[in-house]
């Protein structure tokens, strides 16, 4: 069995997250380390993916700088998506090459590993067919609950997903969210009492299930 190390690095500062999943791609390409997963929090941000849209923030920069938050033109596929205290955001760096050679079955997979972990406590999550993302079908409408955004070079992936725990989701409200129109929610609004370790660790479960991998669990990550 492939072997992947995780760790849950707690609340990360957006560029130090970036820069980290940088050198460790770098570091997976060369082979020099194994096929690695990181679970964070970030501090308010918004992050622009390659296919963005500006006119998809909705707040000016100087109300963005009032309310403390930042904003970062990044190099996955999507459009702006919001990340904050409360949210669980997860990097996973593999290379695709050891596992199946398929974008789109990738994202599927990372779809149905937080489907499986959101089904352990006790919410059903879908797929809005067309739609990337985790999604639940709530009061008569669709209402996304994780967003996907991933960026591949010579097969080692970077960024990942975001799964709205209990996200203060009025933030949402500055931007068209991946430049949809439906709204967002969070496992706390849907009648989750689940914390954020019970959460991260079906994360995990599923996420190495999913993937055919054992975790090694870091105390310390690569330097």
């Amino acid at each position: 069995m492939r072997i992947c190390e995780f760790q849950d690095r707690g609340l990360t500062p957006y560029p130090a997250a970036a820069d980290l999943q940088q050198q460790l791609a770098e570091r997976r390409k060369r082979g020099e380390i194994p096929d690695q997963f990181l679970i964070v929090e970030h501090p308010h941000v918004l992050t622009m993916g390659r296919n963005g849209h500006t006119e998809n923030v909705l707040a000016a920069p100087e109300v963005l700088a009032r309310l403390g938050v930042e904003l970062h033109h990044i190099n996955r596929g999507g459009d702006v998506t919001y990340h904050g205290p409360g949210q669980i955001v997860g990097y996973p760096i593999l290379d695709l090459r050891d596992w199946k050679r398929d974008v789109v079955e990738y994202l599927r997979t990372l779809e149905q590993v937080i489907i499986d972990a959101m089904a352990e406590v006790g919410v059903t999550g879908e797929r809005n067919p067309g739609k990337t993302g985790v999604w639940v079908f709530a009061q008569g409408q669709w209402r996304k609950v994780a967003a996907l955004g991933v960026h591949l070079s010579r097969w080692v992936t970077t960024h990942g997903f975001a799964l709205n725990l209990d996200t203060d989701l009025s933030y949402f409200r500055y931007i068209v969210p991946c430049g949809l129109t439906e709204p967002v929610t969070s496992l706390r609004e849907l009648g989750v009492e689940a914390g954020r370790a019970e959460v991260v660790a079906a994360l995990a479960h599923h996420f190495a299930r999913a993937f055919g991998f054992q975790l090694r669990v870091l105390e310390e990550i690569h330097s």
